[in-house]
């Protein structure tokens, strides 16, 4: 035997309330976050803000002295997209919860987010790909650099 339609509209209210709480909930969290991330030679340390705007740049041990413009420049971007890779993922793991089917109400379905095209391709590979994590041998920038970091 089905449920009574106002018991169903009850339940579906009830559940649309609860989710409002959490995204109002989420919403605060992730306005005061922010990640770190470091380059690959540890020279720089960028910092993303909630919105994977760059919030701080560090240069590490005054490495940057002895850095050419070109690899210094490398750094910093290496270091800057890894911290708004890191925010994305972030943001992407708050927000995923919202888009999955009720298991109470059956007619609330969810809805599906293509994060790809939101954030990027970058966003949907594992963390294994991270140069910071070893997951490559050498950083992306090395490649466009050369071999003695020269143009």
């Amino acid at each position: 035997m089905t449920e009574p339609l106002e018991k169903r509209l009850e339940k579906a209210m009830a559940e649309l309330q609860a989710a409002q709480e959490a995204v109002a909930r989420t919403e605060r969290e992730l306005r005061s976050a922010s990640f770190a991330a470091l380059s690959s030679d540890r020279a720089v340390r960028a910092t993303a803000g909630p919105q994977g705007e760059l919030t701080g740049i560090d240069f590490l041990e005054n490495k940057y002295r002895d850095m050419s413009p070109q690899e210094l420049a490398a750094s910093v971007l290496e270091a800057a997209s890894a911290a708004r890779l890191k925010m994305n993922r972030h943001v992407m793991k708050a927000m995923a919860p919202f888009a999955e089917p009720s298991s109470e109400v059956p007619e609330l379905k969810g809805f599906e987010l293509d994060w790809e095209r939101i954030f990027g391709p970058e966003v949907l590979r594992g963390d294994d790909d991270d140069p910071a994590r070893g997951g490559r041998a050498a950083p992306a920038w090395r490649d466009a650099l050369g071999e003695e970091g020269g143009d």
